[in-house]
């Protein structure tokens, strides 16, 4: 498929093609000649979203805020202003407006123009109720239902008022522009800024109840936190007071520096005990025992005095470990010690000196160790009471710890929770009052007329209509299959092609005319095709002489060739003998008329007698009958090369080849066979078994003729 094709299809209906262009340019004339002037009006809504001045309490939430987002937030806006329920707002308006103004935007409809004073006022008393209460019109009620059609008629319902409002956000910036057009200056600018207006009412609405509704749940959640808490606080501190526990670490502290303090004592103690005893030791090891013995029996006769002033001793240091060795028992510890030493000093003197050794430095010096080493061994077993006592203390505070502990780490986390609950409540509460940022810039204004576009309109029209005819041409040119060109007989059968013939304009030819001086001006283009299919088929005889000629079917211009070929070859001064092989429709018999016939020749063997023209024609009578039913094959084939002796080409008009097996018969006796195709005639399935029977004569099929093809696509040479 070639698109010079296509061109040559275009420039045959080139001239319907003006008219239709023509005809409409003309009708779209009258179409918009009546268009009334349009007015456009618009205004601009700062939405604040990208406008950093009005994000002075949000910068780092506006600073990571991705083009993505900001695009979403564009299109959740420009989508809330053309609302249904908005729209309808701004309806009710433009209704109310003409039905009580003196100088309405438009006029009433003729359906409606008639309307009395009652319908009018109960009208707008329904319309004015629907935009108190931001209600649309029930269609399910014939009264509303009728009002509905009011405003339709007006061009004032949503559908009407969409075609022509346009709500579109600046490029990259921060404004969206709200544009609405109609015929009338004043109505342009009243739709925006009504539109504007509701929008602005809604959306600050919406907003406010949606903080209110957030600020009232932080609130709520806030006081849950701090209920928690305080529940929390509260049940550590009943803990604390029905186990005794004021400060659980300053407790435990204070027990453990009291054990180090009687454990460092008791280690004191064990050593003065120790030094006591090592110091008795050595000055018992200084008496004889005799001396031990005397002395022995003289401590055992002590005075009850030193027994009461030692008993006296025991309770006060029993007090002062018990105390904690608080230093106020130790001046009445260090009188009582004093006391003692004279005590036993003085029944020392009296008792305990032997009159035959004087020794009674060692006695006093030992009674006194010895009453120093069973106060310290009194004092240990004090400690390690104490000692066992805070032990125990300490003991009965680790399980405090871990419940403690718990209290404490329950009340940490509500704690935390409260201050998230307090920060979220309190930014929400700053929010609040700086979250609306949406405003109008300034109102819409009426605007002079756009400049019209009636002539585009025009042009718009002829250029559409041009267009579509293309398309169909192009479309029914896509959809022939027929063959235009040479090239596309030879893809369409994959048969090799000879050339092709013009079609001959003017009446239909008549084959013995054809050739004469008044048919040259005519028969010109059709002469030099001929004279180059001509050449193509004795490059393909190759010196023989047989050449028949057929086609797929009936009136493809086969016979018109095989005349013409038989002129061409005469006028080289060849001696061409035609036959008429077509008994089915002996066209050239019924033409030429000659006097000699096929029937005859192939039966007697007569002989052919050339005429002036050095053209010899073989004729049949036609009917019923087959090459094969005159004779059989040895015979015709002796017959074809008696005749192939006499002449120097023999050209066979033969059947097409949807006769059965009539053209068949013939062509077991040519040399070489062509086949004749006229052009713009599709190949139908029916056809296909016979060009793949000229495919299976291999080399014998010599090619395609493509008759009354374009003259456009011959030059001449």
């Amino acid at each position: 498929m070639e698109l010079s094709s296509y061109f040559s299809l275009v420039g045959r209906y080139k001239y319907i093609i003006l008219i239709i262009v023509l005809a409409t340019g003309v009708a779209s004339y009258f179409l918009v000649k009546n268009l009334p002037d349009e007015y456009i009006s618009s205004t601009q809504i700062s939405t604040g979203i990208v406008d950093a001045t009005k994000h002075l309490l949000d910068k780092d939430a506006n600073a990571v805020a991705q083009q993505e987002q900001i695009n979403q937030e564009f299109n959740n806006l420009t989508e809330i202003i053309k609302l249904k329920k908005l729209i309808d707002n701004v309806s009710y308006q433009l209704i109310i407006h003409d039905l009580s103004s003196p100088t309405p935007f438009r006029k009433l409809n003729h359906k409606f123009k008639d309307m009395s004073a009652a319908a009018r006022a109960h009208a707008l008393s329904v319309f004015q109720e629907k935009l108190q209460a931001q209600e649309p019109l029930s269609l399910y009620t014939a009264d509303e239902k009728s009002l509905n059609e009011l405003l339709i008629s007006m061009k004032y319902d949503e559908r009407s008022i969409r075609k022509d409002l346009d709500v579109e956000r600046d490029v990259e910036s921060d404004f969206i522009t709200i544009s609405y057009t109609s015929e009338n200056p004043q109505l342009s600018p009243f739709v925006v800024n009504t539109l504007c207006k509701e929008f602005l009412e809604y959306y600050t609405t919406n907003v406010k109840q949606s903080e209110t509704n957030a600020i009232t749940f932080l609130q709520n959640q806030l006081t849950l936190k701090r209920n928690v808490l305080n529940e929390k606080k509260d049940s550590l501190q009943r803990y604390k007071i029905k186990n005794g526990i004021l400060n659980l670490d300053d407790q435990s502290r204070s027990i453990n520096a009291q054990i180090l303090n009687y454990e460092d004592k008791k280690l004191a103690a064990e050593k003065d005990i120790a030094s006591y005893d090592g110091a008795i030791k050595g000055i018992d090891e200084k008496f004889n025992p005799k001396d031990r013995a005397y002395i022995e029996s003289t401590i055992s006769q002590y005075n009850q005095v030193v027994t009461n002033t030692e008993e006296q001793l025991h309770i006060l240091n029993d007090q002062y470990v018990h105390s904690g060795f608080d230093p106020k028992y130790k001046p009445a510890l260090d009188s009582l010690q004093k006391q003692l030493t004279g005590e036993i000093n003085n029944g020392s003197d009296k008792y305990i000196t032997n009159p035959q050794i004087a020794k009674d430095d060692l006695v006093k010096q030992k009674m006194t160790l010895e009453v120093s080493r069973d106060l310290a061994k009194y004092s240990v077993a004090a400690i390690d009471g104490e000692l066992a006592e805070l032990r125990d203390q300490f003991h009965r505070l680790v399980p405090f710890d871990a419940v403690i502990k718990t209290y404490e780490s329950d009340i940490t986390i509500a704690s935390q929770e409260y201050l998230d609950a307090l920060n979220k409540y309190n930014q929400a509460q700053l929010e609040s009052n700086f979250s609306i940022k949406v405003s109008q810039v300034e109102p819409a204004t009426p605007n002079t007329a756009e400049p019209s576009k009636k002539m585009l309109l025009i042009a718009l029209g002829a250029i559409v209509s041009f267009i579509i005819c293309l398309l169909v041409l192009f479309v029914l040119f896509y959809l022939d299959d027929t063959v235009k060109e040479p090239i596309d007989l030879v893809n369409r059968t994959q048969l090799p092609l000879l050339g092709s013939l013009n079609l001959i304009s003017g009446p239909k030819p008549d084959l013995k005319k054809l050739w004469d001086v008044e048919n040259r001006q005519r028969m010109q283009q059709f002469k030099e095709l001929l004279r180059s299919v001509r050449f193509e088929i004795d490059q393909e005889l190759k010196g023989e002489k047989i050449l028949g000629i057929t086609s797929l079917g009936h009136g493809e211009g086969k016979t018109l060739l095989a005349t013409s070929l038989a002129y061409s070859y005469s006028a080289i001064n060849k001696k061409v003998l035609l036959i008429d092989g077509n008994f089915s429709n002996p066209t050239m018999s019924k033409t030429i008329q000659p006097k000699q016939f096929v029937e005859d020749y192939f039966r007697s063997n007569s002989y052919i007698e050339r005429d002036a023209a050095a053209i010899s024609v073989l004729g049949n009578r036609g009917g019923d009958i087959t090459l094969l039913e005159i004779n059989d094959e040895r015979n015709i084939r002796l017959d074809m090369d008696d005749i192939k002796s006499k002449y120097d080409i023999i050209l066979i008009d033969l059947p097409p080849l949807d006769s059965l097996n009539q053209a068949k018969e013939w062509i077991l006796f040519t040399d070489k066979t062509i086949a004749v195709f006229e052009a713009h005639k599709n190949v139908p399935r029916s056809q296909i078994q016979y060009i793949d029977y000229l495919k299976h004569l291999n080399r014998k099929f010599a090619g395609w003729v493509l008759n009354k093809a374009p003259i456009s696509h011959h030059r001449k040479k």
